[in-house]
């Protein structure tokens, strides 16, 4: 499952780079005046459908590789009809993909945190990494 998930994240520079070009005045007002977590959830808000779109054919194509998907799938399908599962876990490629998507927000949350806590500091390590210097 792991590199299922592996597999799938360098899909989110492209969406994530489309989002911050895409972004509008309120969404800016909206990140400035949002709290802690603002440019965390301004990503997932804009992103998390398409990327979970984009993910998934490669979590299938990665399980199916293990045989992971068709053993767990029959015995979480069971397990959901019998009400011991949630629908959507019950099927390991949607619950990868999910859980994929999570730990990217998740990331993306501990580099806001890092950033607010010290935003010149942090700041200038990012423009030093993207300019590579």
């Amino acid at each position: 499952m792991n590199r299922a998930a592996e597999a799938a994240v360098p899909e989110a520079k492209a969406l994530l780079i489309s989002a911050v070009k895409s972004m509008s005045v309120g969404d800016a007002r909206a990140i400035i005046g949002g709290g802690a977590d603002s440019v965390t959830r301004f990503f997932a808000a804009k992103t998390r459908a398409p990327l979970g779109t984009r993910f998934l054919p490669i979590v299938q194509r990665e399980t199916a590789r293990v045989d992971l998907a068709a053993r767990f799938n029959a015995v979480a399908g069971k397990a959901a009809g019998m009400g011991l599962v949630k629908g959507d876990d019950a099927n390991i490629e949607r619950y990868v993909t999910t859980k994929a998507l999570d730990g990217l927000y998740f990331m993306i949350g501990e580099e806001e945190k890092k950033i607010r806590s010290d935003p010149v500091g942090t700041g200038s390590a990012i423009l030093a990494k993207v300019l590579g210097r």
